[in-house]
């Protein structure tokens, strides 16, 4: 029997990186995009096929939705070369970038970048590639615990998250008669290179939100990358339209 296959963007390093690896050690094929670093990409994708798993980097740039229609033709092309098929089990909408800019002071080209990226190219490549999706497939959509709890500086890119998870809501209800189920996966801070890495390389800053946090330490890669593996097993198919934060318990 083939291996269930996992398309996640942004899937070079961080968050994506994790879960790709997590979701591969499950038994599952992995297709990742990025942006520009090809090598990191390849690197991951070794890494997948040294334990047994098949994996793809495709070139991708998610602000920019005009390349959508080109990227599902090549990734139609490349799956049928690569995996004997053209449909795939999971949609992981991970790739993102943030600013940390008080509200007084964010620049509207700011505010749109991370509109591109975070809601309408979520939005559109999720529609381009909703017929690729095998029915009682699963897209998880990547917000943040900065949606529920607040911390100045995050106000524009926090409002992102906010849309990412009433469109979750929505998208569950829409294609849940495929049988396709849609949830949000909000993780808390993370030792990544999010926002220049300040939560894995600010000593000071990584102790203060330990304190925050109710299992007492940030959050790593693997957590994240784990915990979305665990929700994409089939035991876990009743859960939709739900949002699921991944922050051991931060500022509760």
């Amino acid at each position: 029997m083939s291996s269930k296959i996992a398309l996640i963007t942004g899937g070079s390093r961080g968050l994506g990186k994790s879960a790709a690896l997590h979701l591969a050690a499950s038994g599952m094929d992995i297709i990742l995009t990025y942006k520009s670093a090809k090598d990191e990409a390849d690197k991951v994708v070794k890494d997948i096929e040294a334990h047994g798993q098949k994996a793809l980097a495709l070139q991708l740039d998610v602000a920019d939705s005009s390349s959508f229609a080109a990227f599902k033709q090549t990734l139609h092309s490349e799956m049928d070369q690569h995996f004997q098929s053209t449909q795939f089990h999971v949609l992981l909408n991970n790739a993102g970038m943030g600013y940390h800019t008080p509200f007084t002071e964010v620049k509207e080209a700011e505010f749109d970048a991370l509109m591109n990226v975070h809601v309408k190219g979520v939005f559109f490549l999720t529609q381009a590639l909703e017929p690729q999706i095998v029915d009682g497939g699963l897209i998880l959509n990547v917000s943040s615990g900065l949606a529920r709890f607040t911390v100045p500086g995050y106000c524009a890119y926090a409002t992102m998250k906010g849309a990412i998870e009433v469109f979750t809501r929505y998208l569950a209800k829409e294609l849940g008669p495929r049988g396709i189920r849609v949830n949000t996966i909000a993780p808390g801070a993370t030792e990544t290179d999010f926002g220049g890495g300040v939560v894995r390389d600010n000593k000071e800053l990584n102790a203060m939100l330990a304190t925050q946090t109710a299992l007492g330490r940030v959050g790593l890669p693997d957590d994240i990358g784990g915990g979305i593996a665990a929700l994409a097993q089939d035991n876990a198919a009743w859960i939709t339209g739900q949002r699921i934060e991944l922050s051991g318990g931060q500022s509760i």
